[in-house]
């Protein structure tokens, strides 16, 4: 039987023996990986504790009301005979309440904190970015490893009709046993690929549903023929200017800097007049006394404003002052360096998916070339122009090419996540396109 004859039937072996039932699709095991990774649930309770610690911030703005009451027990004893001498008690109750009118650090804070829950909703952005790289690799890793160990099965048919046929050439005397040896010990080290195979497809299977949380996973196969995508837009310049404008590291570094000009306000700010608005209810309820054979009760009110002026602090505020200038000096240099990071970033994403594209023309054409050649040794074998090791070595060339061609494939559709999410524009309708790639 043909060598590649057996191909199909290979391929087919390899995806029964790599594939489970029910298979997964990218952005299936996306959403699970989304409810399930530890990193992107640590980031949401992050964003929900920022969110309560701002509200806490409000507070300052706000009026505060407060009650307090205490009761007491007294008793007299007085030598003169006129005075009396016994118990008595006394109850009070206090309800007070303050309004600030002018505390311009509070609404600083104020600010600040909601400035803090935009730093943190980049951090969860960045957080979902990444998540969808990591799962799309370990996606495609898998694809890759069962593709492999896909050839290998198909180049272990092949080697194993090339030893069977080496086997009867010998028998009948039209060829050496050197050409058997050179089968069996390419077939021999087939197994070997094949037994580093199936341990590389564990590995990557084991490493995705670990990030899904799943058992089992079984991601749905790149329907072939493939047409990969383009580059959109083709030049590099719009790319680094949207990571400029959408970057989530950028954009906390924008932010960062603004709470460090805040925190600046918030220093010369401790150097004015607070003013509050203050209010307050008693009563008291007084019992019978050494001076009064009655209880009586009194009730007072009264509202007022509270005026506060710092003279003179032992030169902390404006030590204070110093020390957030530096800070916002710090925060403008590391956004200028988080820019650079990012755009040189954008630039090395986008020139590898490039380089990626090119590759996969190139292991195409190699494919084609590759299987030619296998094709005219086979036939020059046949006819005694050739001997076994070209025709060995032919196929081990073709498949490993198909290997390589099938990983640059897989390569260029997550490096385009991967320029996606270098410029920060990244989403997961993004997984998409890509998921209708897959066979249904």
């Amino acid at each position: 039987m043909n060598a590649f004859r057996l191909l199909p039937l290979s391929l087919a072996l390899g995806a029964a023996l790599t594939l489970p039932a029910q298979a997964q699709s990218l952005v299936a095991l996306y959403e699970s990986a989304r409810a399930f990774d530890a990193s992107y649930q640590s980031v949401k309770s992050l964003f929900d504790a920022t969110l309560a610690k701002s509200e806490q911030a409000r507070a300052g703005l706000l009026h505060t009301i407060g009650v307090s009451a205490n009761a007491s027990l007294s008793t007299i004893d007085n030598t003169l005979a006129r005075t009396k001498q016994g118990f008595y008690d006394t109850q009070s109750a206090t309800l007070s309440a303050n309004k600030p009118l002018y505390r311009p650090a509070n609404q600083i804070t104020f600010n600040q904190s909601r400035r803090q829950i935009e730093v943190v909703e980049q951090q969860l952005l960045a957080a979902e970015q990444d998540l969808i790289v990591k799962v799309s690799t370990a996606y495609f890793d898998v694809l890759a490893s069962q593709d492999s160990l896909t050839f290998v099965l198909a180049q272990k048919a092949a080697v194993s009709e090339q030893l069977a046929s080496a086997k009867r050439n010998f028998e009948v005397g039209t060829a050496t046993i050197t050409d058997t040896r050179e089968a069996q010990a390419r077939y021999d080290l087939v197994i070997a690929q094949e037994i580093a195979g199936r341990n590389d497809l564990q590995v990557k299977k084991l490493a995705l549903d670990q990030l899904v949380g799943k058992t089992n996973t079984a991601p749905l196969a790149v329907a072939l023929p493939l047409t990969l995508p383009p580059v959109q837009p083709d030049d590099v310049a719009p790319w680094v200017q949207r990571s400029e404008d959408q970057h989530p590291s950028i954009q906390q570094s924008r932010l960062a800097l603004d709470v460090a000009q805040l925190e600046t306000r918030k220093a010369q700010a401790a150097s004015k007049p607070t003013l509050d608005l203050t209010g307050n209810v008693n009563m008291t309820l007084n019992g019978e006394s050494a001076s009064s054979t009655s209880s009586f009760r009194t009730t007072t009110a009264s509202v007022g404003l509270s005026f506060t002026m710092p003279l003179f602090s032992g030169y902390a505020i404006e030590n204070r002052l110093k020390e957030t200038l530096a800070l916002e000096d710090k925060a403008r240099t590391d956004l200028d360096a988080i820019k650079r990071t990012v755009a040189q970033g954008s630039r090395a994403a986008f020139y590898g998916l490039l380089s990626g594209q090119g590759q996969v023309k190139a292991l195409e054409a190699a494919e084609a070339s590759s299987q030619s050649a296998l094709d005219a040794n086979k036939l020059g074998y046949q006819v005694g122009v050739r001997i076994n090791i070209d025709v060995l070595n032919s196929q081990s060339q073709l498949f490993d090419t198909k290997a390589k061609l099938a990983k640059a494939r897989y390569d260029v559709l997550v490096g385009g996540l991967k320029l996606r999410q270098a410029s920060g524009v990244l989403k997961a309708d993004d997984l998409k396109p890509i998921n209708a790639l897959l066979v249904n």
